[in-house]
């Protein structure tokens, strides 16, 4: 069974179906009708049973072999007539076809034409253990019809040996062309599904990159767009403010956008280099986050208790651990305190805390709806192969808090 992982999985659909579309077609259904090929290969078929038939009836005749009595030799022909004509039916009826011929060929000569045709039908078309019964049946006949008609001209093991010979190779050649065609069809279904495996795999890698854009997209624009909310916030509340408060929070507000813009660019450069070439926020950069919240007015407590030499990707989710739960106490919890707390050493991990404390009820805004922050943030934990744990906090107010690994 191939797994193929695409943003939803299918598991039983490639193997299963492949294995029912090799064995049907492997039986060669009845209800579709024949084409050129197996016209011509029936027809060839046939007259290699009507030829042996009549070769060995010529020979009979020329000889003067003939069995007695002599009307034993008639029915000896006619019944082999039916049985070249029956041939027409072998594909339909594979098996009945090549029982009821081994049977006649027990006691009557001229079916053995019609026999070896029947014995490499079933090869083909039907399981070998199918074939194998069949072809076993085949012997017992063999042996039968040498017990029962002796040949006065042949001893009876040449021509038990012969018969078995002839019969052996019709079943030998059946089975090479059955198993020729499994493996053609096996190949086939390799190719089939490494085709829709690519093409799963393209669309997974599509869906994983619009993902991570659309994760960065909202860890920083959401940050620096909070910040400009905030400050533009204050203007429209205070419009009688001093002109150097003013003039302050349109630097902020100018710069803050500025800082958008080019974050923005780096999120849109995804598109055009990979990843690991972009420039990423590391750990190094959580105090400057941390000034340009406290700038924007929001009380806040920063701890560190952190060993040397954090990893990339571990300080890289701190950071946006960090960045995403500032941006949700500024949209939901405006002038609450906002406690920070990054410890953690080599071996131990680094664990983040944030937390927020309640804020008064004319500042809690009724107008921001919940977004997908925290699910993104969630993921982007998983994918560095730590946790996340967000909720109201025992005293109040909101938390979460994230462990991301960090090996000695």
């Amino acid at each position: 069974m191939v797994s193929i992982r695409c943003p939803g999985g299918v598991p039983f659909e490639v193997t299963t179906y492949a294995r029912v579309r090799m064995d049907i077609s492997a039986t060669a259904p009845a209800g579709r009708r024949r084409g050129l090929r197996e016209w011509v290969v029936d027809t060839c078929l046939f007259l290699f049973a009507v030829g042996l038939g009549i070769w060995t009836s010529a020979d009979r005749i020329g000889s003067g072999a003939l069995p007695i009595p002599h009307w034993l030799f008639d029915l000896d022909q006619f019944v082999g007539v039916l049985s070249c004509a029956a041939l027409w039916l072998r594909r339909r009826r594979p098996v009945e076809l090549a029982v009821v011929l081994v049977v006649l060929s027990a006691f009557f000569e001229l079916v053995s034409g019609a026999m070896l045709v029947a014995l490499f039908t079933v090869a083909v078309h039907r399981p070998p253990r199918t074939t194998g019964a069949v072809f076993g049946l085949s012997l017992v006949a063999a042996i039968t019809y040498v017990l029962v008609r002796p040949d006065p001209g042949v001893p009876g093991p040449v021509l038990l040996t012969l018969g078995v010979a002839l019969q052996g190779a019709a079943v030998g050649w059946g089975l090479f062309v059955y198993h020729r065609r499994r493996l053609k069809l096996s190949i086939r279904d390799r190719e089939e599904r490494a085709a829709t495996e690519m093409r799963l795999r393209a669309e997974q890698a599509q869906h994983q990159t619009r993902e991570a854009i659309a994760r960065e997209i909202h860890d920083v624009l959401g940050h620096r767009l909070s910040l400009l909310s905030v400050h533009a916030g204050a203007l429209e509340f205070h419009p009688d403010a001093p002109p150097e408060d003013v003039a302050r929070a349109a630097k902020v507000i100018r710069e803050s956008a500025h800082q958008a813009l080019q974050d923005l660019r780096e999120v849109i450069g995804v598109l055009r280099a990979p990843v690991g070439e972009l420039p990423q926020p590391g750990f190094a950069d959580l105090r400057q986050l941390v000034a340009e919240s406290r700038l924007a007015g929001m009380r806040l407590d920063l701890r560190e208790e952190v060993g040397d030499g954090v990893p990339g990707q571990a300080g890289r989710t701190a950071y946006r651990v960090v960045q995403e739960a500032l941006t949700n106490a500024r949209k939901h919890a405006p002038g609450a305190e906002v406690s920070v707390r990054v410890t953690g050493g080599s071996g131990e991990g680094l664990t983040i805390e944030i937390a927020n404390g309640v804020p008064s009820a004319d500042a809690v805004r009724s107008d921001v709806r919940p977004g997908q922050g925290l699910a993104g943030l969630a993921e982007r934990v998983s994918l560095a192969g730590g946790r996340l744990d967000h909720g109201p906090a025992p005293g109040g107010g909101w938390r979460v808090a994230a462990w991301l690994p960090w090996p000695p």
